[in-house]
């Protein structure tokens, strides 16, 4: 069930970040022409490429998070074994939920909220600066989703495999 829903998300997420990237090279390559070809540089285009780099820096962030291509620390985790181990990866799920949900949902909305209440509008775009923003929250949304899943999967891990180490196997250590 989850890994229909996980393979949904990470395919909208893939088309939304290359329309994003896509968009974001256009954008650049408009601006190096309008100033070295043209010698009258656009004036939306810088503003243009900071808003596409908000939202694909931190689309790309969730996207990295539900793909596990994220930079870990995991000197003390790689020293654990066994249900030492698991807890602690469960540990880390639920940290990174947690931080989603306070930093990046609720402080998110919070900012989306407060910008939209002053009417913050972006000085060459006219854009409302809440829209730019809303990338905080729906970022975090992404991250809670992902590490959801991922502590779903780590929790039902054993319970799958029962007490089979592929490690200690004797057809693993065969191969060795």
């Amino acid at each position: 069930m989850f890994k229909k829903a996980k393979d949904a998300v990470d395919r909208i997420l893939e088309s939304l970040l290359a329309v994003f990237m896509s968009a974001s090279v256009f954008n650049v390559s408009w601006q190096v022409f309008t100033r070295f070809a043209l010698r009258h540089p656009s004036s939306w285009t810088e503003e243009a490429a900071r808003f596409l780099l908000i939202w694909t820096g931190l689309l790309g962030a969730s996207y990295a998070a539900g793909k596990k291509m994220h930079l870990p620390l995991d000197f003390l985790l790689l020293k654990l074994k066994g249900r030492a181990r698991k807890l602690a990866e469960l540990s880390i799920q639920a940290f990174i939920f947690v931080f989603a949900l306070l930093v990046m949902v609720l402080g998110g909305i919070r900012l989306v909220a407060m910008t939209f209440i002053l009417s913050q509008v972006s000085a060459a775009l006219k854009i409302k600066l809440g829209y730019v923003y809303l990338a905080l929250p729906l970022s975090g949304f992404l991250i809670m989703f992902y590490s959801f899943v991922f502590f779903v999967e780590k929790a039902k891990e054993r319970e799958s495999l029962g007490n089979f180490d592929p490690l200690k196997s004797k057809s693993f250590r065969a191969q060795e």
